[in-house]
This record gives structure tokens, sequence and C-alpha cells, in this order.
């Protein structure tokens, strides 16, 4: 059987009791046999295959070395496609990798396929995309269930035990929430940490990469290597990145935890309520202290996240055009004509609907009144957190407001399917790292998540925090 954990098939394999083609094989037949969780949009043996023989002529010590990790499809990756779930890019071939995706090369990672994907990471259910739904691999036959998104395809292949790793990227919650639904570990690190060059952009003020395992020092490890600054991004940080993993420590003494009371929302089921205070009880128990906190603001989080992302992704994607690379409409016209039917044809309709909602409130007369307004919205959502942050050491919610539900429930709903994401969009906008672990089940024996918040580039502590709860659950 594969292994579960990084950390183990590192061990395993510099010791020599597994190789690097006899762990990856076993991952192989896996994914073959899962073909219908739809989980990867592009899968190629013969290139991993490739991968593990350059990986066995490279004597080099390399942290990763022969580690299998899936890629979220809107990571350029020089050797497969990148399509980023949306008809309009079904057949583009990047000349060149994205930067975390070249930091996990460099350090000897395997890729093992490019996974499924909300349409341009805009989606909480991976249903908007092109190449159709992924199913949540905790699903019953008779009833699919959605592994969350929009980095549903890569939660879904860690549940599954397809890889051991895989990246993703969060804008308003879309590692956190299929993080919760699929029962694994998904940090969003402090926005800056990870470099955006490379990724499909959607909402550049927000987007930011992170990473699932199946545990929380696994993650410590994955995030070590993403992570750093980089000249080609104008948002990329240059701080210290420490080694998360060998300081690691659950020693929450003397510490302090905020418990925001604005994450109380009417409807939400008890079973999230119970893991929430069983969290605290943990916390408790290891002394820290418990500290009611408000964050004001945070009624307003979902809107100005609605107004802004539309916005940034209005002007992102008006880069595809049919004319350099990508979907071309054909028959057509004029140039207009071509422009216009490229788009209608390539984008779907969620695409389209933010889209037109972006290039709404970025138009004249309605600029100052929606979009500037919302950018000072988020301004008084970000000081929420800091005035918190003076009374507190970390934060602790939950991640989403439900499990999982069922495939396509709400997906002709936009305002329900909105929703999903009303735990995790708030620090979002305020660019702070969080971090989603399971953390109990549902009646129906679903996974839970809980939400740990830090301060800007306090992933330590945030790893430290996941540890200790993770501990205490297992």
């Amino acid at each position: 059987m594969p292994f579960k954990s990084i950390k183990d098939a590192i061990s395993n394999i510099e010791s020599k009791k597994i190789s690097i083609r006899e762990l990856n094989l076993e991952f192989i037949k896996k994914i073959k046999d899962n073909k219908n969780l739809n989980i990867f949009i592009y899968f190629d043996e013969k290139k991993i295959i490739n991968q593990i023989e350059n990986l066995e002529k490279d004597n080099s010590n390399k942290k990763l070395k022969g580690i299998p990790l899936a890629i979220k499809d809107l990571f350029c990756t020089k050797d497969m496609p990148t399509t980023a779930g949306s008809k309009i890019l079904e057949n583009f071939n990047p000349t060149y990798e994205s930067f975390v995706t070249q930091k996990l090369i460099n350090d000897g990672a395997i890729f093992v396929g490019k996974t499924n994907l909300d349409e341009f990471a805009m989606g909480s259910a991976t249903d908007t995309s092109y190449f159709g739904n992924t199913i949540n691999p905790l699903s019953k036959k008779d009833n699919p269930l959605a592994p969350g998104g929009s980095s549903g395809g890569s939660a879904a292949a860690v549940a599954a035990n397809l890889c051991l790793g895989a990246t993703g990227t969060d804008t308003g919650g879309s590692i956190r929430q299929p993080a919760s639904f699929c029962g694994v570990v998904g940090i969003k690190p402090t926005y800056g940490l990870c470099s955006r060059w490379g990724i499909a952009a959607f909402a550049s003020s927000l987007d930011q990469a992170g990473v699932f395992t199946n545990n929380v020092e696994d993650s410590s490890i994955l995030l070590e290597t993403i992570a750093g600054f980089d000249q080609r991004d104008s948002t990329s940080s240059k701080v210290n990145i420490p080694n998360y993993f060998d300081n690691l420590n659950d020693d929450l003494s003397d510490m302090t935890v905020g418990i925001p009371k604005e994450y109380t929302i009417d409807g939400m089921p008890e079973e999230i309520n119970l893991i929430w205070e069983e969290s605290k009880k943990v916390l408790e128990n290891k002394g820290v202290k418990i500290k009611n906190i408000s964050l004001p603001h945070t009624k307003y989080a979902l809107p100005t996240y609605y107004i802004i992302a539309p916005a940034e992704a209005s002007s992102n994607l008006a880069r595809y055009d049919g004319v350099k690379y990508g979907f071309r409409a054909n028959g057509m016209s004029s140039l207009d004509e071509m422009y216009e039917q490229t788009r209608a044809e390539g984008f779907g309709k969620e695409v389209k609907r933010r889209i037109l909602i972006g290039t709404y409130v970025l138009s004249a007369g309605y600029y100052d009144a929606y979009y500037l307004k919302a950018q000072k919205v988020r301004k008084l959502i970000a000081n929420d957190f800091r005035e918190a942050f003076k009374e507190c050491d970390f934060i602790v919610t939950p991640t989403a407001p439900s499990a999982a539900f069922p495939l396509n429930e709400k997906k002709q709903d936009p305002i329900k399917m909105y929703l999903n994401d009303v735990f995790t969009v708030p620090a979002s906008l305020a660019g702070l790292p969080g971090i989603s672990i399971p953390f109990g089940k549902d009646k129906n024996n679903l996974p839970l998540g809980i939400q740990i918040l830090g301060k800007h580039f306090d992933e330590q502590l945030v790893f430290n925090v996941a540890l200790s709860l993770e501990r205490s659950n297992e």
C-alpha cells in the first residue's frame, strides 16, 4: 500500500526500504483505478516514468526526491498542459514552469498529473470545470459529494491517496474549504509568501499558492519548499523562510487564542459548534488562555470579496481573446466578432457571470459606489484583525459552515454557493495565513474542519497550533 505521509516516504526512500520507482508505480496504479472520480485533467504515465528515470540517474541529495505530488491545473508546467479548467485554454502548453512548480522540481518532486478545478478557480465545489465535476472520494456510490473548490481536485487527490501532497491556490477559501470537505490538511500562507508567477490569475490581490497533505508535518515540509521571494512577482515579500518542520512544537503554554463572536451564525449545524467548543477545550488544557474577540466588519466580508474579486477577474481575463494563444472561434467576419464569439464560447457560465459583475463595478459611475467602497471596507476588515491580534496570538474558527454537500446541489443558486466561503474570506481579504485541519465529523460521518489563523508571516505558530490540535484528535 502507498504511504500516506511524505515524512515516512522520504525516510523509507533514504533507507532504501522502497525505491522511487516502486513508490510511484503504486500511486500510478491507484490513479488508474480511480478515474471515475475525475480528479485529474491531465495524467500521462510515460511522463511520470521519465521523471522517475531522471531522478534515478541523479545522485544529488534532494529533500523531496521521488515524492509524488499532484499539481492544480492553474500552475503553468513546461511539460504538461495548463488549462485552468477552461475550454479557452484547453490546448495551452506553457513554455515555462511557475515559480512554485519549479521549486518543487528543484527539490526532486515527481508530478503525477494536473488536478481538476473550478474554471479559473471561480467556484466552491469543482463543478464549473469545462472537464466535468470532481467527485469527493468520501462519497457513497448512491450519493456523490462535492469535494469543495476551487482546488477540489487537489484535495480529493490527497484524500483518495493518489499522491502524497498537492498544490492549490486560495483566493477566498479555495484551499481551506476543500480541505475541510475532504478531511485533509490545507494551508493558505500569508499573501506574498509564495510567488504568484506562472499561476493563471483570478484576483491578483487575493490569489495565493498553498498545499494539501495528510498531516501538519507534511504541510510544513512542502510549504518551506514553495515559499520564497521572487522578483518576477511585484507582491512577493522578502522575508526569511524558517525551517517549519524542524521548528514544529506543540507547546502552547502562555499563548492566547481569540474566538470571534461573529463566526457564530444562524443555521450552522450543531456538530460544527461542538467541534469548535472541543478545540477550545483542547487548547485550554494545554495552557492556552481563551479570549473572546470581535471582528465587527466580518459581516461585510462576503459582499466586499464578491466586488473586489470579480473586478480583478474582469481585468485579468481580458487577455484571453483568441489572438495569441488558447481557443479561437472560427468563421467570424471581423476582429470584434472573433473576440466576442471566442469569449462567449471559451468561458463557462460562472466565469462569464463574474466578468460581467467585475466589469459593471469598474464602469464609469459605479467605480466609486462599489469598487472603491469595497476597498475601504477591506481596509476596515484588515484593521479588525490587527486590533484583535493585540489581544491574542492566534484565532480559531470553523473552516466551513457545513460538511461536504451533494454534487450539484447548489450549482443553480450562486448565493448559496458563495456562502460556503463565509469563514474563509475575511482572512483572505486581510492577507493572513490560515490552515484547515480535520477535527471531528458530522452526523453522516463526514469530516469537519477547524481553521487556525495567524498574524502575517507567522506560519510557524499556525503550524504549531494545528499540530497540537491534530495530535489531540488522533
